[in-house]
């Protein structure tokens, strides 16, 4: 890890904003994993965020407006999440969604495939979809023709476009977490 936590005491105005607005979205969409210690420094892609505030909040306005658009089931972007993580092998990323899967509901045996960046058997016709898009931006170069238009019959536009973003969001986050040697925290039992 390369980056200290930072004790909240110790934050500037514009660390302490981005802090709270943090943790009010954490409590309302980021809660199926650790975040933070007891004494309340935050850990993951969010103790980068209040390194460096100005990207920080950036980044966090930007996932905040793409889960915002609202097209994606929360089954949709867990896989979109494991492919993206599992690709940059980001321990963290791969940690806190692997959690957030296993609370929607979704079998151990797919997580390890989408993780591996292997297409599992048993995905429903829109996560289907949704792997096909996530990997072959993850692959580099425009995304196939055919990809593209399966991703806006199944989505529509305005889905197809937030397939695009929630890919470079965690494309960026697991960079992120990556530079920084970001660590996982230990899975609790």
């Amino acid at each position: 890890m390369r980056l200290p936590l930072i004790d909240p005491a110790d934050f500037d105005p514009l660390q302490k904003a981005l802090y709270d607005d943090m943790r009010a979205g954490i409590a309302t969409g980021f809660n199926a994993f650790k975040t933070q210690q007891p004494d309340g420094k935050m850990i993951g892609p969010w103790n980068v965020s209040l390194h460096h505030p100005a990207v920080g909040k950036g980044s966090w306005d930007l996932t905040k407006a793409v889960n915002a658009i609202g097209v994606l089931s929360a089954s949709v972007k867990e896989v979109v999440i494991l492919v993206v993580g599992g690709h940059h092998r980001a321990a963290y990323e791969i940690y806190a969604h692997v959690a957030v899967a296993e609370r929607v509901g979704m079998p151990l045996a797919r997580i390890s495939a989408l993780v591996s960046n292997i297409k599992p058997d048993d995905l429903a016709t829109d996560e289907s979809a949704a792997f096909d898009m996530a990997l072959a931006l993850c692959r580099g170069g425009p995304v196939p023709e055919p990809t593209w238009r399966l991703a806006v019959e199944t989505f529509g536009e305005l889905g197809a476009a937030q397939l695009v973003f929630l890919v470079g969001v965690y494309a960026f986050v697991a960079t992120t977490l990556n530079g920084f040697d970001v660590p996982a925290p230990n899975r609790e039992t």
